[in-house]
């Protein structure tokens, strides 16, 4: 849902830390904003939807820079094809997840896209060849397991022959292979941030997501009401705006120390979900939702733990003066 690109590292420190978790829970609140104007669209193709999410978000992004002083630099890079092979990924996982979220209650489809971090797991050992030890493929497993029991009313309709007609089945899929192609688009994104800047990861997906969204032109767009076009413009500068502030989240304060608000989505996702959309959220979704949580939260710390552990590592093997 809300990753982008990594950040440059900043300064970190008590004030700093406190600001970097105030910054990403403002993104994220962003971000459920933007979520929640897309669904109140209704039912609207998903390329138009990725189109509005994606131009309207450059806007913001381009005017954050341009007060920042780096507009002039944002859009030079040596890596073009990695760029736009990102946003061709990136594209057919944002099309998917807007498919869920106009199908599904707001909590489950918030929900459900946590399946991505342990994907990222699962496909940087088999893509990678990254080692995972046995603590992560557990919590990746235990996460899964949480996946299911979200997934799981849906699925069971899978037997019948109104599966393909159930329009929450059909969301439901949806969510899982967006979730699929976001962590293998997480990927091209941990390769350019090795060499790109975050202005410039941003700008070449929104700008790459918005020209190939508009091949879906011929395949159905809609006129849409006034409500509806002010609807997904707003949604695309949530998008622009919440990426602005989920990067300098980063900036402030470690990943380690940030990245669990994100499941703060969860909890905004059922209080709008019930008072804007009338969605009661499921037991399932709620027990799923708390095991992803925690093995979400596990893998982040344990993460930690080995980048401590290479940090030191690497001070040990340095040559003695």
């Amino acid at each position: 849902m809300t990753s982008g690109a990594g950040a440059e590292p900043g300064t970190t420190g008590g004030h700093g830390t406190l600001r970097g978790i105030a910054l990403k829970i403002v993104s994220v609140a962003v971000f459920v904003g933007m979520q929640t104007c897309i669904k109140a669209a209704g039912d609207v193709p998903a390329g138009q939807i990725v189109f509005f999410r994606s131009f309207f978000a450059i806007f913001p992004i381009i005017a954050f820079l341009a007060l920042k002083g780096h507009l002039a630099t944002a859009f030079v890079t040596k890596r073009p094809f990695n760029h736009v092979a990102r946003g061709v990924v990136g594209v057919g996982a944002m099309g998917l997840g807007f498919f869920a979220l106009t199908r599904l209650p707001l909590p489950e489809a918030i929900t459900l896209n946590y399946a991505q971090p342990l994907l990222v797991v699962v496909f940087s050992s088999v893509f990678l060849g990254e080692t995972i030890r046995v603590y992560r493929w557990s919590a990746v497993a235990v996460g899964l397991i949480g996946v299911l029991i979200i997934s799981w009313p849906e699925l069971t309709l899978l037997n019948s022959d109104e599966a393909l007609d159930d329009q929450e089945v059909l969301g439901v899929m949806a969510a899982l292979v967006a979730a699929a192609i976001s962590a293998v688009a997480m990927l091209l994104v941990r390769n350019l941030v090795q060499t790109e800047k975050t202005a410039t990861i941003v700008l070449w997906f929104s700008s790459t997501a918005s020209v190939l969204s508009l091949l879906t032109l011929p395949f159905g767009w809609q006129s849409l009401t006034p409500a509806q076009a002010a609807l997904l413009i707003m949604a695309g500068f949530c998008g622009g705006l919440g990426q602005i502030l989920m990067t300098s989240a980063y900036r402030h304060a470690e990943a380690s120390v940030v990245a669990p608000f994100e499941y703060t989505s969860m909890i905004l996702g059922v209080v709008v979900g019930y008072f804007v959309f009338g969605d009661v959220t499921s037991l399932s979704t709620l027990v799923g939702g708390l095991i992803v949580i925690a093995a979400g939260i596990f893998i982040i710390w344990r993460e930690r733990q080995l980048g401590l552990e290479r940090k030191r590592t690497r001070k040990a093997t340095l040559p003695q003066g």
